[in-house]
């Protein structure tokens, strides 16, 4: 009764931060008239003048007033936008490392632009994570004229291509774009790019062996577009950089024929009543939920027989000698692919290769696949339909879960 009563006087806790961040629209309005009064010129060299002010020890608030309202009117010459007082609001916010929820079409890429500047004054790397490289590229180019109007320069990062091309991007002051190294753009002002790309150059700068080698700054500062999507159902699935290993196809190939050979496991009407393993009719048993299998003691002498028949095996060996534990881990895989992943259910067949599905959100994932080789035992079964060749499946070297987003200072 007495906590209704204050909150009925006082406000919940979000309405109290909501009030204290109007207060600070509130201010960067009353500058605003200033703003517009200054040249290009002098709108171009008070980037310098608030960087000055920081390294003088300036109180940052003081100068979060001033950014801001040099962005807005920097953003109305350039690009015709003026920022509206709830897209300052939502400015603030993500200064402040917390969440901003806007709908589609109110402005977030504008938005963005508001912190991004405050925090390059400051020296600190500046990234905009985006779900793809369109978005990056698109949001990049359309908010460069700001960013360069104000002197700074935009970095653009997109789907490594190898050793051979970086396929990264530069915007100067000129609003030039240019291919440009990937370290180059991590060391521009703000840096535009996909949550994938991030995280994988991070996993290759940790991997380098030389400090030249590496392409990032010090990671400080990220706003991430679609948060949900990238923090939650991206955050499930594993960035994995791998290295080739011999091409092991004919073998998956081979054994999505040879396992057709074994029978799946019906309890009789003995293990029903006693729950004696034993009394299990077949070769092998599922667990649905954990997506694994298990060779019954029958599974595993008719395996071997009919490995030995495909020459696969070699006549006084069985499975579980250290030489062949990697055929064992092919059965498996292989039985796998077969009993527990669904065509249009897991996956679906596109040009040859298996898609995979998410399972929680429904779409596609272009380009991730499966660890262990189950991946390419799915497709080395759906070869007999597609006639494709089956893609070698790399040896994981080093994997990481998007938790890298911890390394950001905001």
């Amino acid at each position: 009764m007495f906590s209704k009563l204050l909150k009925s006087i006082f406000g919940s806790s979000n309405d109290r931060a909501i009030r204290q961040l109007n207060r600070i629209v509130g201010k960067i309005n009353k500058v605003e008239d200033k703003y517009k009064n200054l040249s290009d010129a002098e709108l171009f060299n008070n980037t310098k003048i608030l960087k000055d002010r920081i390294t003088n020890g300036d109180v940052l608030d003081d100068v979060l007033i001033e950014a801001f309202a040099t962005v807005r009117e920097t953003s109305s010459r350039t690009l015709k936008m003026r920022h509206f007082d709830v897209q300052i609001l939502g400015g603030l916010v993500l200064n402040q490392g917390q969440i901003a929820e806007m709908k589609t079409g109110e402005g977030k890429t504008l938005v963005a632009t508001l912190p991004a500047y405050f925090n390059a004054l400051c020296d600190n790397s500046v990234h905009i994570i985006t779900v793809n490289d369109y978005l990056a590229k698109r949001d990049a180019s359309w908010m460069a004229p700001i960013y360069n109007t104000l002197g700074l320069t935009v970095g653009i990062i997109q789907s490594y291509q190898g050793s051979g091309s970086a396929n990264s991007f530069i915007i100067n002051t000129s609003g030039e774009i240019n291919e440009c190294s990937r370290a180059e753009a991590y060391n521009a002002d703000v840096t535009y790019g996909t949550n994938n790309e991030f995280g994988f150059d991070y996993l290759r700068d940790n991997m380098a062996l030389r400090l030249e080698d590496k392409v990032q700054r010090d990671l400080s500062f990220a706003i991430v577009d679609e948060v949900d999507s990238i923090l939650i159902d991206e955050a499930r699935t594993p960035l994995v950089i791998s290295g080739a290993t011999k091409n092991s196809s004919i073998i998956y190939k081979k054994m999505s024929k040879l396992i057709l050979g074994l029978d799946l496991v019906t309890p009789s009407e003995e293990s029903n009543e006693s729950d004696d393993s034993e009394n299990l009719e077949g070769d092998f048993t599922l667990d649905e939920k954990s997506r694994s299998v298990e060779l019954t003691e029958d599974g595993h002498q008719k395996i071997e027989e009919i490995l030995i028949n495909a020459g696969l095996l070699e006549q006084n060996q069985n499975l579980y000698q250290a030489s062949n534990l990697a055929l064992l881990h092919h059965v498996n895989s292989a039985l796998r692919a077969k009993y527990l992943f669904t065509k249009d259910v897991e996956y679906l067949i596109k040009d040859g290769q298996a898609v995979l599905i998410d399972e929680h959100t429904g779409r596609t994932m272009p380009g991730r696949r499966l660890s262990d080789g189950l991946h390419q035992a799915i497709e080395a079964k759906r070869i007999y339909i597609y006639s494709k060749k089956v893609k070698p499946w790399p040896l994981p070297l080093f994997k990481i879960i998007l938790g890298c987003m911890k390394n950001y200072l905001v």
